[in-house]
């Protein structure tokens, strides 16, 4: 790789950085082929990346960018997750090292909040941006349906007793 390729390389990192919500650093420990593809594969699914980079060249990257307190965990045989939404690329990765022992959770950063590997793992359990969305679609939707039940409730209730009465008199 030379001087050029470096500092493009730099740049992408410098320009992902800017954009994401939240990194994770992985420790390789021989991941083969397959399972890094597979990785790969999932984290794109749930809109992350997983890229392999050198360190000295993730620490140029992070200068000036709020995960600059990543700076300590980047090194070894590291890899980097990154997502737009502050808890996909955490739950790929931790889901993966779940059933995987070759990967390793080191921490990350969510923004300025540097995180350790157990709070990760706790970032990993909460619900990504689109299960929140769902959740409070569901709860602006319920009051409209419980309203709804609650208007047309006493109607049936005087049709019941209204039945009951007609069944009393044909009796």
């Amino acid at each position: 790789m030379d001087r050029s390729q470096k500092s493009e390389a730099v740049a992408q990192l410098n320009a992902t950085f800017n954009e994401v919500g939240v990194v994770v650093v992985t420790r390789n420990l021989g991941l083969s082929v397959a399972q890094s593809t597979d990785l790969r594969a999932k984290m794109r699914d749930a809109g992350a990346s997983y890229k392999v980079a050198k360190n000295r060249l993730a620490k140029l990257a992070i200068v000036e960018t709020d995960y600059s307190g990543l700076d300590e965990m980047l090194i070894g045989p590291t890899a980097l997750a990154s997502s737009v939404d502050p808890v996909a690329a955490a739950k790929v990765a931790v889901e993966f090292a779940k059933t995987n022992d070759k990967l390793e959770i080191v921490g990350g950063s969510m923004g300025t909040q540097v995180l350790d590997a157990a709070g990760i793992k706790a970032l990993a359990s909460m619900p990504s941006l689109d299960e929140l969305r769902g959740r409070l679609v569901g709860l602006l939707n319920a009051p409209a349906t419980k309203i709804a039940q609650l208007a047309t409730a006493p109607a049936a209730k005087l049709a019941r007793v209204f039945g009951a009465y007609a069944a009393k008199e044909a009796a």
